[in-house]
């Protein structure tokens, strides 16, 4: 079983509200909404993205190289740690 089967229900979610800000950009586009405010909601669609990205990147990481809560190797869950930390950094 795939860690994205796993975690459907969430991911689902998550899917859904990116598909229902997208839906609120267009609309914005199609009424001719202020470009300010179609930009915030594209903003919004970035992190609602990056924060799906992190959270599959993460649970890949877990899944199928290192667990850094299960790891018996010091050195491979510290690595694995430290590289969660990083994405969820750089993508937030």
């Amino acid at each position: 079983m795939s860690h994205t089967s796993k975690n459907q229900s969430v991911l689902l979610a998550r899917v859904r509200r990116i598909k229902g800000q997208i839906e609120a950009v267009e609309r914005g586009i199609v009424s001719e909404s202020p470009c300010a405010d179609i930009l915030n909601l594209v903003a919004s669609v970035r992190g609602a993205v990056n924060g799906l990205t992190v959270e599959m990147i993460e649970d890949h990481i877990r899944t199928h190289v290192a667990d850094p809560e299960t790891d018996e190797n010091a050195d491979r869950a510290q690595g694995a740690e430290d590289l969660i930390r990083v994405i969820r950094t750089y993508l937030k």
